[in-house]
């Protein structure tokens, strides 16, 4: 069964937006990074920025991809999800699971990421 291709992919972190959440986030990182909650967050940012590798993985794909907060996500789209971090996938108008919080847990490092997205990508043009 072929299934439409995504035109936009939703990520979306385990954390919520705001000044006092953004410096709870850092030093948390910082302080405990085994215990920090947002996965997703772990592998695409260092303390304060945007990992250039990962920056530069997300242009080359040449989808659109919006990246938000559990609280940013749930304000614009209306959907409570279980658990978090995740990737929605938008078809069309229709936005709908695409990888979950179990899937990015499990990944170590931003290669392995790249390879989930790789393949969850693969298996939906098939």
């Amino acid at each position: 069964m072929m299934t439409e291709k995504p035109s936009k992919l939703v990520f979306v972190y385990n954390a919520d937006s705001g000044l006092f959440n953004t410096v709870t986030d850092i030093a948390h990182k910082m302080l405990s990074p085994s215990t920090y909650s947002c996965s997703l967050c772990s592998i695409t940012h260092g303390y304060f920025s945007e990992n250039k590798e990962w920056a530069k993985y997300i242009e080359k794909m040449g989808m659109e991809t919006e990246f938000l907060h559990r609280d940013e996500f749930s304000k614009s789209y209306g959907v409570e999800v279980a658990s978090y971090p995740c990737v929605f996938k938008q078809c069309s108008t229709e936005l709908e699971p695409f990888i979950n919080a179990g899937q990015i847990n499990r990944c170590q490092n931003i290669d392995e990421l790249k390879q989930l997205l790789e393949q969850s990508l693969s298996c939906n043009e098939n």
